[in-house]
């Protein structure tokens, strides 16, 4: 039987391997855009038609054809199957590779995600509407955080009950194992048996999204001043919770973080919303960690450069350079924002308005900059042994960035900073850069180019419903009233069942394409090509939903006047044939327009 990879296994392995991170070790590429283009690996060309779009994590040659996620990139460019681009890859990040012979487990990621949406609709109820919730409401009145904020962030209440959820989840029919595994319930076992309680109680619960919005954990904060329990308890690690990848706000944020190519980086759940609530749309947070390399990857996707604002105390001020130093490593532009002392965004914004919490942001010194700030406040840089301390701490920070003009800039700012020589910076930063990186290797590929021949009705409804990630209401639609069996090209018909099969689940469509393409990539290359290609134009005034409507008729109407001539050309027609003829007739004409 064949080899399989368990699907976990799979997400762990092309979440640590970055699409751009991987073609960049092979190819030259260079930003465009929200996009990099380079000369294809795959065939000759002078001018660049190879786009990696890092925010759908897929690449596509718009000269040859060749297109797909990470795995197609390595099998395409090393020559190696499918499981050989995942052993190349795993190895790579450093990831356990689990092996299944067969098709493998069912996964249960799909009942967790409806069991995480039911409880957080259940906790929001609560919180509007239940007298229990009486405290939680007092607090969010006091944090002067409206309805509207609280419905948008999917704010809620738990009560104080050891078993409320144990008795939500019997009453569901969900067993208490799967309520562990999602994090909502804790086992308990003694001389009396085994027993399960509530891990949320008391607490008002921020709910925890992915990049899709859906819910994957819950944190909650304690609403008692007494309390001896933790201020904040959150969702442990669970099959969808994985807290060292997980930005809060990362939902509501990427496409402003997209737009202005930087993101806010804070430190709290209230200051992230309180920057929603007040404007500042790009800001996130790690979830009750320090920022790690799978954050900084997943800002990378949407963002350039950061701007981190944390706290002004002794602590916010370390971990403020641990963070800079982490995002300088992945190659961003970083710069610190300094709060005013005892103040964090959210008390900022309440107290002197979000004017003054703009100044602060455009105030912002590069991340060396405040670095250096920071450590001469604390070290005597007049004297030889602070001055080199110090130098070596800000080194250490330049000498992360894998870009030489960024080194550089950094070197200079800090040699001014420091008022140094700015030789004597770059000899030391020598030093501890001796360790270079590998060469970079290129290959000369040529592929031709596929043909694709397709109706362009059905290659423009593929694009409508691939390269909008607000296509609900046109996927509706075609999986409403366009029968399959009417699309004519079977690759057409292929990618339109992949969409229609993903419609509601929140499943990437490049997962599924991936998952039932063929051995030649034909559907993750159409796809790709899809997604990174221009938007469909000449809408004018008419919505995406209006131009699939139209498709929708066109096809209808070609399916139905390919039938007539069917008719029409029979030697011997029966009553039956000709009764259908003027039904066809009669459709033909309902069918001029979508309200008729």
């Amino acid at each position: 039987m064949a080899q399989m990879v368990t699907k976990r296994v799979l997400e762990e392995i092309r979440f640590k391997n970055d699409i751009v991170d991987i073609v960049q070790s092979t190819l030259d590429l260079k930003k465009a855009g929200a996009t990099f283009k380079a000369l294809c690996p795959f065939h000759k060309e002078k001018t660049p038609s190879f786009i990696v779009n890092p925010q759908r994590q897929i690449f596509h040659c718009f000269g040859c054809g060749k297109g797909g996620d990470v795995f197609k990139f390595i099998m395409e460019y090393e020559g190696v199957d499918f499981i050989g681009s995942v052993k190349m890859l795993a190895d790579r990040a450093g990831v356990q590779l689990e092996l299944e012979e067969g098709a493998g487990k069912v996964s249960d990621k799909d009942l967790l995600l409806k069991i995480n949406n039911e409880v957080c609709d259940l906790y929001h109820d609560l919180l509007l509407n239940d007298k229990r919730a009486q405290v939680a409401r007092n607090y969010l009145a006091r944090r002067k955080l409206d309805r509207e904020t609280a419905a948008k962030f999917r704010v809620g209440y738990a009560p104080d009950e050891w078993d409320f959820i144990v008795n939500w989840g019997n009453r569901k029919k969900y067993t208490m194992d799967v309520l562990e595994r999602v994090g909502l319930v804790v086992r308990k076992t003694g001389e009396n048996g085994t027993r399960y309680y509530d891990r949320f109680r008391g607490r008002v619960m921020f709910a925890i999204l992915d990049e899709q919005g859906r819910v994957v954990g819950f944190s909650g904060r304690t609403l008692e001043k007494n309390d001896q329990g933790a201020k904040y308890v959150n969702t442990p690690e669970t099959p969808l919770f994985h807290k060292a990848r997980i930005l809060y706000g990362l939902s509501f944020a990427r496409r402003h973080i997209v737009e202005a190519r930087e993101a806010i980086v804070c430190e709290g759940q209230i200051d992230v919303i309180r920057c929603h609530q007040s404007g500042f749309e790009t800001a996130v947070a790690s979830q009750g960690t320090a920022f790690s390399d799978d954050h900084v990857r997943v800002v990378h996707r949407y963002a350039d450069s950061v701007v981190i604002v944390f706290d002004p105390d002794e602590a916010g001020q370390n971990a403020a350079i641990r963070t800079a130093q982490i995002f300088i490593g992945a190659g961003l532009a970083v710069r610190v924002a300094s709060l005013p002392k005892g103040q964090d965004p959210d008390s900022l914004i309440l107290e002197k308005g979000k004017e003054e919490f703009q100044k602060v942001l455009d105030s912002a010194a590069s991340a060396v900059a405040f670095q250096a700030q920071v450590m001469s406040e604390r070290e005597n840089v007049r004297s030889e042994v602070g001055a080199m301390r110090v130098a070596r701490e800000v080194l250490q920070t330049i000498s992360r960035s894998p870009n030489a003009v960024q080194r550089e800039r950094l070197v200079r700012e800090a040699a001014q900073r420091l008022e140094l020589n700015p030789s004597a910076l770059f000899e030391e930063l020598r030093k501890i850069m001796r360790k270079t990186s590998a060469s970079s290797r290129v290959r000369d590929k040529q592929v031709g180019a596929p043909v694709v021949n397709m109706p362009m009705e059905e290659k423009d409804l593929c694009r409508h419903l691939v390269q909008s990630e607000d296509a609900p209401e046109s996927v509706a639609l075609a999986k409403k009233y366009l029968p399959l069996e009417f699309v004519k090209h079977a690759l057409c018909r292929d990618v339109l069942q992949a969409i229609l099969d993903v419609a509601g689940t929140g499943e990437d469509i490049v997962e599924s394409v991936r998952e039932k393409d063929g051995s030649d990539g034909e559907m993750q290359a159409f796809v790709s090509g899809l997604i990174m290609g221009p938007t469909k134009a000449g809408l004018g005034e008419r919505t995406p939903v209006d131009a699939v409507r139209d498709i929708i008729l066109h096809i209808w109407r070609r399916e139905l006047k390919d039938e007539r001539k069917r008719i029409d050309a029979k030697a011997d027609q029966t009553a039956e044939d000709k009764e259908r003829r003027r039904q066809i007739t009669y459709d033909l004409k309902s069918l001029q327009s979508w309200d008729t």
